[in-house]
């Protein structure tokens, strides 16, 4: 077993409070972390924090992450929680308003690095994990957070980083935010995910459900897409489309107005559909016999997670709304209770019927001095949209199973 040297727990010494001693490891690589203790501890959890899945993020090669893994141990040796953080470089304004984006765009034509750091960032970076890291049952949440804290903080004044990032925190984890406040972080909006209660019986339930000017509107895009000989197949295996499906991922992210960060590759389609088995799976998208788009999706237990959207063209037409309802359709068919539909496009999945949901992240700088700035500038430079949201249907759908 190979430790970052960051992590021995000679270096950093126990972290303790009254109640429990917390001894920390870092390992350098997920390959390096014992597979059984991790695996142990996100059981319960999110599949999307286990070993195998850290392990094909590892590969994948997505921009320039350097990662890191923690387990937590308890005073009889016991592995107690987990997290993972990494560096990475961010844009500080990555939820700017148009007009600084466009403002910055052309600043950076003469200094490409412009508004951009080397940051320390905990949490997963292709994923919503609320909170992002698992603790065993009758471990104290707030032993955890002292001993991350400290430990991020050695770690970010040794490599230099200028701001920490703990992402993400949804509602489920707002009773969180004074043990960070407290540790001197600043607790702020991100982008808000979206999401959809799966409460129907079959894809007409879902559709007869919608009150009428939205199912009117639902139905006149569909009929659009069938005109032009639309249609589309789930599958599992996708491996081998991995080059034609990031290349129609890029020039989404080549035209995102919202939001830009991580940079997909091949590997990551390849490994994801391996690696993931049948949870993973592409909703594809033909015109006629053409490959035009693709929807790629993760089965998280009760979950079904909309990861990415791709297409070979960037037009503005109905393939996007054809597109949702397919992935909504999937999790019903599925037997998903729960739908996740990511962040951005909000007025096309509000009229689909998902509800925006809240974001928090946990920010500071490893210099005192310097983190009340923290708590000004990020919401100067970042705009996040207000969470409004809307009820389209007219009463509750057939449950599945309903008696």
């Amino acid at each position: 077993m190979r430790l970052a040297s960051l992590g021995s727990a000679r270096r950093y010494g126990n972290l303790m409070n009254e109640s429990r001693t917390i001894k920390t490891k870092v390992f350098a690589s997920i390959r390096d972390v014992p597979r059984q203790q991790w695996n142990d501890l996100t059981g319960k959890h999110s599949c999307s924090l286990s070993w195998e899945f850290w392990e094909l993020i590892e590969k994948s090669g997505l921009n320039d992450f350097s990662y890191r893994h923690v387990l937590f141990y308890d005073d009889a040796e016991k592995p107690v929680a987990l997290t993972s953080f990494y560096s990475i470089t961010t844009d500080i304004a990555i939820f700017a308003p148009a007009g600084l984006r466009k403002a910055l765009a052309g600043i950076r034509r003469v200094f490409p690095n412009f508004f951009k750091l080397r940051m320390l960032e905990c949490g997963a970076p292709i994923t919503v994990n609320s909170p992002p890291f698992a603790v065993d049952a009758g471990v104290s949440e707030q032993d955890i957070i002292k001993a991350l804290s400290e430990l991020l903080l050695a770690t970010a004044k040794k490599e230099k980083h200028l701001l920490i990032v703990i992402r993400d925190f949804e509602p489920n984890a707002a009773h969180l935010q004074r043990d960070f406040e407290k540790r001197g972080y600043h607790w702020v909006e991100s982008l808000p995910n979206t999401y959809m209660d799966i409460q129907w019986s079959s894809p007409e339930d879902y559709r007869s459900s919608m009150k009428s000017y939205y199912r009117s509107k639902l139905l006149k895009h569909l009929r659009r897409n069938e005109e032009q000989n639309i249609r589309h197949e789930l599958v599992d295996d996708f491996a081998d489309l991995a080059e034609t499906l990031c290349a129609q991922w890029m020039v989404v992210h080549n035209h995102a107005a919202e939001f830009q960060r991580e940079v997909l590759t091949p590997d990551f389609y390849r490994r994801l559909s391996s690696s993931m088995g049948a949870r993973s799976k592409a909703l594809l998208f033909y015109q006629q016999e053409k490959l035009v788009g693709h929807a790629l999706l993760l089965a998280d237990g009760d979950l079904l997670r909309w990861l990415y959207f791709g297409r070979t063209e960037a037009e503005n037409d109905s393939l996007y709304i054809y597109v949702g309802n397919a992935v909504i359709e999937s999790a019903i068919l599925l037997g998903a209770k729960r739908l996740e539909l990511g962040l951005t496009t909000y007025p096309v999945k509000k009229d689909l019927g998902a509800q925006m949901t809240p974001i928090m992240l946990a920010l500071r700088t490893p210099y005192s001095f310097a983190n009340p700035l923290v708590g000004w500038i990020y919401p100067l430079v970042n705009h996040t949209p207000p969470v409004h949201n809307r009820n389209i249907f007219k009463g509750s759908g057939k449950r599945r199973n309903a008696k």
